[in-house]
């Protein structure tokens, strides 16, 4: 009878792990439809046409307004207007980034302005990389041109000769 309330206590216990592990995967990568193509998982953006974080996980806007950070729904007021599809994203995954503000700023300040990254709902074929030097928590996507991932037939093969 023992051994039969310990494997009952231990199927409950299994069953209830499990429940939590599946709440946490259901929640985790839904990014908004904006977002940067390519990432299967982000904490945070930075925008930097307006010098604000996208928390995606709780879809808050983080903005700096009078020496306070500001957490919203919304986008900061002076940037009302702003389309969020073709600005450029930086993607973070760390934790508070808005922290490092002041390094975000000097660093992706090259990217105001640009227009050229693919976001989630345009989506294509994409390949992540990390620029030489950058933390591996910071990626920026590159189109791909050719098909399927095969180089567009430009290599210069293995071959033998007949086939």
């Amino acid at each position: 009878m023992k051994k039969f309330i310990v494997f009952i206590l231990f199927s409950v216990a299994a069953v209830a792990g499990t429940k939590a592990q599946v709440n946490v995967n259901i929640n985790i990568g839904s990014q908004p439809v904006w977002g940067p193509a390519g990432y299967d998982y982000a904490e945070y953006y930075y925008l930097p046409d307006i010098e604000s974080y996208y928390d995606v996980p709780r879809r808050q806007f983080v903005y700096l307004s009078n020496g306070r950070w500001i957490f919203s729904a919304g986008l900061p007021p002076a940037y009302r207007g702003y389309d969020l599809y073709s600005g450029y994203k930086v993607v973070l995954n760390s934790p508070r980034p808005y922290r490092y503000f002041s390094d975000h700023r000097m660093a992706y300040s090259k990217y105001k302005g640009y227009r050229g990254q693919a976001v989630i709902k345009n989506k294509g074929k994409v390949k992540y990389y990390a620029p030489r030097g950058q933390s591996k928590n910071v990626y920026h996507v590159k189109e791909m041109k050719g098909g399927k991932g095969h180089g567009g037939g430009h290599g210069k093969g293995q071959g033998k000769g007949k086939h």
